[in-house]
């Protein structure tokens, strides 16, 4: 099959010069015409998805000559233009708060069927799974607005020196995102996500949509942009398939010695550790655990306040594979856990 049907836009007529005006503002969604055909690298990509995946290189081409190179998306990558907080308690007043909190309730009186169907199927909660789309995207109202053909595009192949070497994953999540958009048919210059290329509600980068993105009602087809059952059932799909366990905790507290904690830090957020060979380091759980459970110490800096720590689980760990910090992760389950007390407390009411 080929990309005919997918670059079937019109070029946009250039007024004239009488008849133009200048811009009020400068968008950071457009970016500017690159030579990206004539690059090797992109030359070499072009060859690979012609002989692994039968596209036609002109086509592809033709595609790269309209890709265009975003330069605030590379910025975005690099450490100094990420708008994340530093400090945990910065980066939980950003996510866990009353507005995010009241939209999660509506969305989940909205879809409370779909929310049960993907706990009884895949095993997780379904406050878990309104409060990763409420962080995402607040439940579909803040997907993104650059074009993912740019987004992909400028991270293969003009990924930022002083931000590591991430190029390789995104030239991968590029030939999903091709094979994506040709397999639903998808005009590759219409969809439009996040800096970072994911797309619609949940925020999946193309490589997930492929293989965990669901039609979780049952119309025959997959839509994580506008459906929200969908995307409901993706999202749970997500994390059963990485691992989440029904019914275990996403983390304990902890009572514990700071001065004695570094060996464990340095082990990282994989939970590897029983409580008896915690306490070989001064970590208690605050309440009795299974002696076969498995846990790691999870450091939530506060910048020069003292950091909060808890044990995470495999849920927690679980939860990081959707994006890999702990913060996050955090804020997910507080999240959840606030949106869990407003519709307990609204059911009680009706």
């Amino acid at each position: 099959m080929v990309l005919a049907c997918l670059l079937a836009i019109p070029a946009t007529a250039v007024p004239s010069k009488k008849h133009q005006h200048p811009k009020p503002h400068i968008d950071e969604t457009v970016g500017v015409l690159s030579n990206y055909p004539q690059r090797p690298e992109v030359r070499a990509f072009i060859d690979t998805m012609v002989r692994q995946h039968g596209f036609v290189a002109a086509e592809l081409e033709h595609m790269f000559a309209r890709a265009r190179y975003n330069a605030s998306i590379a910025r975005l990558m690099t450490p100094s233009g990420s708008t994340q907080p530093q400090r945990w308690q910065d980066y939980r007043t950003r996510f866990v708060e009353p507005q995010r909190i009241r939209q999660g309730l509506v969305f989940w009186r909205d879809n409370a069927g779909a929310l049960q169907h993907a706990t009884e199927q895949y095993g997780v909660p379904p406050e878990i799974i309104v409060a990763i789309v409420g962080i995402e995207t607040r439940y579909g109202r803040n997907p993104g607005n650059y074009r993912v053909i740019d987004a992909l595009t400028t991270l293969s192949f003009d990924y930022p020196a002083d931000a590591g070497d991430r190029a390789p994953f995104f030239r991968g999540q590029l030939e999903d995102y091709l094979l994506f958009a040709r397999d639903y048919g998808l005009d590759v210059f219409a969809i439009r996500g996040s800096y970072a290329g994911a797309i619609g509600m949940p925020q999946f980068m193309p490589t997930s949509w492929r293989l965990y993105a669901v039609d979780f009602d049952g119309d025959g087809k997959i839509d994580l942009r506008q459906n929200q059952a969908d995307a409901i059932g993706s999202v749970a799909h997500f994390l059963q398939a990485h691992g989440w366990v029904r019914d275990l905790a996403t983390h304990y507290a902890a009572q514990l010695d700071p001065a004695r904690l570094q060996p464990l830090l340095a082990a990282g957020i994989v939970p590897q550790f029983t409580p008896q060979q915690l306490a070989a380091f001064g970590v208690r759980p605050a309440a009795p655990l299974a002696s076969e459970l498995r846990l790691a110490l999870i450091d939530l800096p506060n910048g020069e306040a003292a950091s909060e720590y808890v044990l995470g689980t495999q849920n927690f760990y679980t939860i990081t594979r959707y994006n890999r910090s702990s913060f996050y992760a955090m804020a997910v389950i507080e999240l959840a856990q606030a949106i869990r007390t407003a519709y307990d407390s609204d059911r009680k009411k009706n």
